[in-house]
């Protein structure tokens, strides 16, 4: 089931860059326990004013997308610091980082 909601974080896009949270390594945590949700995220930056937006997106897209889950908890955390390599191979080719 932790697949089914990295795959609904795919529909979270970081309007600022037009690629999804997973694919740009933002999500550093997605597990189902017990009915409930758990995501840690980041953002590119501290200094990111979407944080708040991004983890109400998330939330909804799991909601909308992942059947059997009661509860969603996502944290906004900054540690480890995101940095451009954790991006897949997709997101760099899409930003010109090959």
């Amino acid at each position: 089931m932790a697949a089914d909601v990295l795959d609904a974080l795919r529909d979270v896009l970081d309007p600022e860059i037009g690629l999804n949270v997973v694919d740009l390594g933002l999500v550093y945590r997605a597990e189902v326990i017990d009915g409930r949700a758990e995501v840690a995220l980041t953002m590119t930056s501290r200094a990111c004013p979407l944080g708040e937006s991004i983890v109400a997106e998330a939330k909804a897209a799991i909601r909308r997308r992942v059947a059997g889950i009661h509860e969603i908890h996502v944290d906004l955390v900054w540690e480890p610091a995101w940095q451009p390599s954790m991006m897949s191979d997709v997101a760099r080719r899409r930003l010109g980082r090959t």
